[in-house]
C-alpha cells in the first residue's frame, strides 16, 4: 500500500501539487480497513499528526500488521483437533474410523467457514 501511495505523491509532487506531511499521514489513517480501527484511533491520541513522520507511521503499521498475523496464527493452533486412532482392524471399527474422518472433516470446514 504504502509504494502505491508513494508513487502517486511522487506523480502529484511532479505535477506541481505538494502535501504537507500531516495530510499525508491522515490521508493513510483513512484509508485503512475498519479492523484496523482501534490501531488508527491509538494513534491519533497518542501522537501530534502535524509532527509524525511518515516513515514512523509506517513503521508503526507494519508492526502492528505483524503482530494479527502472529495472533492469527495462534488463534487457528488452538482451534485444531486431534481423535486418538486405534490400530484394531475390524469391519465395525473401520466403519467407525470412516465415520470419524467424515466427521473430523465437517468440523474442520466449519471451523474454516468461522475464521
Amino acid at each position: 500500500m504504502y509504494a502505491m501511495f508513494n508513487d502517486i505523491i511522487n506523480a502529484l509532487k511532479g505535477l506541481g501539487k505538494v502535501y504537507p506531511n500531516h495530510e499525508l499521514v491522515s490521508k493513510i489513517l483513512r484509508c485503512l480497513p475498519k479492523s484496523w480501527e482501534p490501531k488508527v484511533t491509538a494513534i491519533k491520541e497518542a501522537k501530534n499528526l502535524t509532527t509524525h513522520p511518515l516513515e514512523d507511521l509506517l513503521g508503526s503499521l507494519m508492526t502492528h500488521e505483524l503482530r494479527m498475523k502472529d495472533q492469527d496464527k495462534s488463534d487457528h493452533k488452538k482451534r485444531t483437533i486431534s481423535l486418538k486412532a486405534s490400530k484394531d482392524e475390524s469391519k465395525e471399527e473401520s466403519d467407525q474410523d470412516e465415520e470419524m474422518a467424515l466427521l473430523t472433516k465437517r468440523i474442520k470446514k466449519i471451523l474454516m467457514n468461522k475464521k
